[in-house]
């Protein structure tokens, strides 16, 4: 499969329509869980997408879009930090960080190393030393977050659930390896 990866720092109309496609056709086994609904994440995307930083990689293979991952600078006030279920460890919000908000590949992509080049286009030119994420940790079993683990990231804090969310798990890692 021959992928083409785009980079979006805008959200058009037509890139937004593209990724709740690829958004709803990934999270098509959970949408009945209300954090997952189309609409919800909808309303997170715009929210990203207005924050500073915001940056989307779509991947196309021919027409059909088979997958993304975005993300935006977080600096030491912002809420994502104050989420956190535990202290952070010192010196941990002293530089801005990419929080990689989302990442979904469709099924037919899966296993193909997609989901990787995505991500690692996403952190290609980005200027923050390290970057971050939250997972649920029930995802595949298990698998989801040990695919990060081999990636490089490591836990270290949880959010707690909201009413609407599990509990996830906070992810690091450099953004170079």
């Amino acid at each position: 499969m021959t992928v083409e990866l785009r980079h979006h720092t805008t959200l058009t109309d037509h890139v937004r329509r593209d990724l709740l496609d690829v958004y709803a056709d990934v999270r098509a086994p959970l949408l009945h869980l209300p954090n997952y609904r189309v609409e919800a994440f909808a309303e997170r995307l715009d929210r990203h997408a207005t924050e500073p930083g915001f940056e989307l990689v779509l991947a196309f293979d021919g027409d059909t879009p088979a997958g993304y991952s975005y993300g935006n600078t977080v600096d030491a006030g912002d809420r994502y930090w104050s989420r956190m279920a535990d202290p952070l460890p010192d010196g941990c919000t002293d530089t801005p960080v990419l929080a990689l908000r989302e990442i979904g590949v469709r099924t037919a992509w899966r296993g193909t190393g997609t989901a990787r080049r995505i991500h690692d286009a996403l952190l290609a030119a980005r200027t923050e030393d390290r970057v971050t994420l939250m997972v649920n940790p029930l995802a595949g079993d298990g698998k989801v977050q040990r695919l990060y683990e081999t990636w490089g990231y490591v836990a270290f804090n949880a959010q707690p659930p909201s009413p609407d969310s599990p509990r996830l798990t906070a992810m690091i890692r450099p953004r170079a390896r």
